[in-house]
């Protein structure tokens, strides 16, 4: 997964400034941002705060690790089938 140029602190301070009044486009230029990422921050990461965005970036990696090993075990078993399968 790619990393973000931005740190969570910071995507929470862009959201909590256009919540306050500041246009998104302006925002967007101060930040170097296309108005897209703007909004996906927002459709993500709305309504939380920096602690939640950390412990959502816990559990978001997390999973990705228990996906990999559900993966590698669902492997070896279908080996292990295989190999039963032929010597019969």
């Amino acid at each position: 997964m790619k990393k973000s140029r931005f740190t969570d602190s910071q995507i929470m301070d862009a959201l909590k400034r256009v919540e306050a009044g500041l246009p998104v486009p302006e925002l967007c230029r101060d930040m170097g941002i296309s108005t897209a990422t703007f909004y996906k921050w927002r459709a993500k990461y709305g309504g939380m705060d920096t602690s939640m965005m950390s412990r959502m970036k816990e559990l978001e990696e997390e999973n990705r690790r228990l996906k990999k090993l559900y993966v590698e075990a669902q492997l070896k078993a279908d080996i292990v089938a295989e190999a039963l399968a032929k010597k019969w």
